[in-house]
């Protein structure tokens, strides 16, 4: 946890629940941190390269979370850059679903 996690998740209102409860002093330092953890290093790569399975995140048009499994052969799961992985998306019921809500989210830049 550093830099780029704090920067996602402790929104003023979190901010203000810490410094309500006494912990937003040493949750500050981490906001302070270096910028570099939202990369993907080799201890990342060797660790996801081991992988035959994985679960993905996405939010629809209607603001609903979407959470769904991928699986397959060990090292299916691929990473192509520091901060790009690839997969191969094997067939399954055919909805969709992730694939819809990801586009929509780069069309509108929400990441």
């Amino acid at each position: 946890m550093a830099h780029k996690y704090a920067e996602i998740t402790f929104t003023p209102t979190v901010k203000k629940i810490q410094s309500e409860k006494n912990s937003r002093n040493s949750y500050a330092k981490m906001e302070d941190g270096p910028d570099f953890n939202h990369l993907i290093g080799e201890r990342e790569q060797a660790f996801i390269a081991e992988r035959d399975s994985f679960y993905m995140a996405s939010v629809s048009e209607t603001n609903w979370p979407y959470v769904q499994h991928r699986g397959g052969p060990k090292g299916f799961l691929k990473t192509l850059g520091p901060q790009t992985l690839g997969f191969a998306d094997y067939r399954g019921n055919k909805q969709y679903i992730s694939t819809g809500n990801f586009r929509r989210m780069i069309a509108f830049h929400y990441f």
